[in-house]
């Protein structure tokens, strides 16, 4: 595999660079996007509880921001559960594009990866013809075995390229799909912690009076 890399040439460096790169993001994300770390399980129900049972003080309410991304956006509304809908849902909506940001981390640098690794390896392959075409000039074509070897050589690149782009796309595509359902999944839980706590609030001003 090796020889294959070196024959292709110096512009097999750059992918080389990018497949690390990509290989990288990838495992990175893995780690990152699973579902149990961005919107853990039974989190609005334990915050729910936290609330009836007023238990939930400024500490547990900095321990949800730090436990999750979900937890963050969570905690905006709980530092706002005293005003109206309208206010707690614009702070939740004001973390939650910044959680969402955060949660597509990355996933722009393996796009371009993605797109200009093949245009490395093109460019690889129209210096080797070239390279090629120099020599016929020079020594003519007396020799079809020496202008094979140029012309592979060209084309590794190209080879190489798309190895590094296709699955760079694939996963590419794969986050982006999982990155829009994390958000919708943290929309619908944090919009059921708003509504729980609306009509507590609702609950307690009519007993009230």
């Amino acid at each position: 595999m090796w020889e294959i890399v070196t024959a292709g040439g110096w512009l097999m460096l750059p992918i080389v660079l990018c497949s690390i790169v990509a290989l990288a993001i990838v495992g990175e994300r893995f780690i990152s996007l699973r579902r149990e770390k961005v919107v853990p399980d039974n989190l609005v129900a334990d915050v729910w509880r936290m609330a009836s049972t007023r238990q939930l003080d400024d500490d547990k309410i900095r321990d949800i921001q730090q436990g999750s991304p979900l937890g963050r956006v969570l905690a905006a509304g709980l530092a706002n559960r005293s005003q109206d809908r309208e206010i707690m849902k614009a702070s939740i909506e004001e973390v939650g594009g910044h959680v969402a940001h955060e949660l597509t981390r990355y996933l722009n640098a393996l796009g371009t990866i993605a797109a200009v690794t093949p245009l490395i390896g093109l460019l690889g392959t129209v210096v080797g013809m070239i390279s090629v075409f120099t020599n016929i000039t020079t020594v003519g074509v007396g020799n079809p075995a020496q202008l094979a070897g140029g012309i592979s050589q060209a084309l590794i690149t190209t080879a190489g390229g798309l190895m590094v782009a296709i699955p760079a796309l694939m996963f590419h595509r794969y986050f982006k799909g999982k990155v829009d359902g994390l958000i919708v999944d943290m929309e619908k839980e944090s919009l059921k912690l708003v509504d729980v706590l609306q009509k507590r609030q609702t609950a307690a001003r009519v007993a009230a009076r």
